[in-house]
């Protein structure tokens, strides 16, 4: 039985810079560079039917792609830490393309997820840290920002059991459209095309 969720892969360039954050904080298991994943909607341990449901569903997602910034480093757990994540800057379009996956699981009859979307990538899982090193750490690395990255597809994962949830397989991908898709391109006139007057 499959452990799926629908995520949106991290970049190159971007997973260096997340990589740069590993280290410094004991008690901190550190998820490898490949994993890195922003998760949109966790579906859990689902039947093989279910699963194609979700799939044949999300098919009919149709959104525009759009850039992506990973911005400040945060914790989760205040009194007792267990995750250490990389926050993402403020962007509507993330939100409406979860919000549009969250409005099929209601028509399929999911469960809905009991908490709230927060978008993150986990770098690491914490196993004792005390909050006033993980306070530290983050910190120290407050001012952490990547460069801004295209986001042009959205993905289903599955994760098998081990030790941090990795390795990640992906199942299937969609595409997100560019903007000016289903609409005809007009082009700029070039000044060239203007003679010029005397």
């Amino acid at each position: 039985m499959p452990r799926l969720f629908t995520a949106l892969e991290i970049p190159r360039d971007a997973a260096l810079s997340l990589s740069l954050l590993r280290g410094g904080l004991p008690g901190a298991r550190w998820i490898d560079v490949e994993n890195y994943h922003l998760t949109l909607r966790f579906f859990g341990d689902v039947e093989g039917h279910v699963a194609d449901e979700i799939a044949n569903a999300l098919d009919r997602v149709r959104r525009p792609s759009f850039n992506l910034t990973l911005s400040g480093v945060g914790a989760f757990g205040s009194k007792k830490p267990h995750s250490l994540h990389a926050c993402v800057a403020a962007s509507p379009d993330l939100i409406a393309l979860q919000a549009e996956i969250e409005r099929i699981c209601q028509r399929l009859g999911l469960p809905a997820d009991p908490r709230k979307f927060v978008p993150h990538v986990t770098i690491a899982r914490l196993r004792n840290s005390s909050p006033i090193e993980v306070a530290g750490y983050l910190s120290a690395r407050g001012n952490f920002a990547t460069m801004p990255f295209r986001v042009g597809r959205f993905v289903l994962m599955s994760s098998r059991d081990s030790v941090g949830g990795g390795p990640y397989i992906v199942e299937e991908a969609w595409p997100l459209v560019g903007r000016d898709n289903g609409r005809a391109a007009v082009a700029e006139p070039s000044l060239d095309a203007f003679p010029i007057m005397r």
